[in-house]
């Protein structure tokens, strides 16, 4: 049976303050009961601290946004795998859209921020998704699939034994649009189905949620799918009630 994961993608979003009221938001809503769920927050690396010692004590865990490939150097500006897990950080999200689309990054890039990752002990959290315009010629299963052949390629299938896959489709993140639960059923189960083809106990076991505007309205409906293991919350989990309704839904 696997166990349900709720994620909460901040962005970049948020001051101290605003965190700070988030956070207890987040501890109250979590003390009053969500069960059979990993709940975890990814906030800005600046508030890193913040968030870890807020959480501390508590069953909330603390992921990241993004990670750098390289294990140290001459990178201004990045952040490594090892400096994440001084932070206490379990999870690290990887191949986002946005990080695709915006920053360039290719599936050879994202293939080794996941080695990165699970070298350091941490979870990769591997985003997947494909646009309208491959949707719209049908292309959609394969430029997901692609996206997780690259690391399959690069790792072998035994890399997701301790990876999660979110599933967002692109044209569904920060749009108000979501797809379908049967749509969103559909791609989750291809991805399962594509992972059992090279081992069939770690597609039964692997983590797959779902991504692409979820919200307190639609979570319950998208949850209920036999494949669908939980959600990657962007929006949504900036406001603490909205995001423990979320976390309950699955629950």
């Amino acid at each position: 049976m696997r166990r349900a994961l709720v994620a909460g993608n901040w962005k970049m979003n948020g001051s101290r303050a605003d965190i700070n009221d988030l956070m207890q938001g987040l501890l109250t809503g979590l003390s009053e009961g969500v069960n059979g769920v990993d709940v975890v927050v990814c906030p800005p690396f600046p508030y890193l601290t913040q968030v870890t010692e807020a959480a501390h004590g508590s069953e909330l865990i603390v992921g990241s946004q993004n990670v750098c490939e390289q294990s140290s150097g001459a990178y201004t500006g990045e952040v490594a795998a090892s400096m994440l897990r001084d932070f206490n950080v379990r999870y690290v999200i990887v191949g986002h859209s946005e990080r695709r689309q915006l920053y360039g990054e290719t599936d050879q890039l994202i293939a080794s921020k996941v080695g990165a990752v699970s070298e350091a002990g941490m979870i990769p959290v591997l985003c997947v998704g494909e646009t309208r315009e491959q949707r719209d010629r049908g292309a959609a299963e394969e430029t997901v699939l692609a996206q997780i052949a690259s690391v399959v390629a690069a790792h072998g299938v035994s890399a997701f034994a301790d990876s999660v896959i979110a599933y967002e489709p692109v044209w569904a993140i920060g749009t108000g649009l979501s797809a379908t639960s049967e749509q969103a059923q559909h791609m989750h189960a291809v991805i399962r189905q594509y992972l059992a083809r090279h081992d069939a106990a770690v597609a039964d076991a692997v983590q797959i949620v779902y991504g692409g505007s979820v919200t307190a309205d639609n979570a319950e409906e998208l949850f209920a799918c036999p494949d669908i293991d939980g959600g990657l919350v962007g929006g949504a989990s900036l406001n603490a009630q909205a995001f423990i309704r979320i976390c309950k839904s699955v629950s």
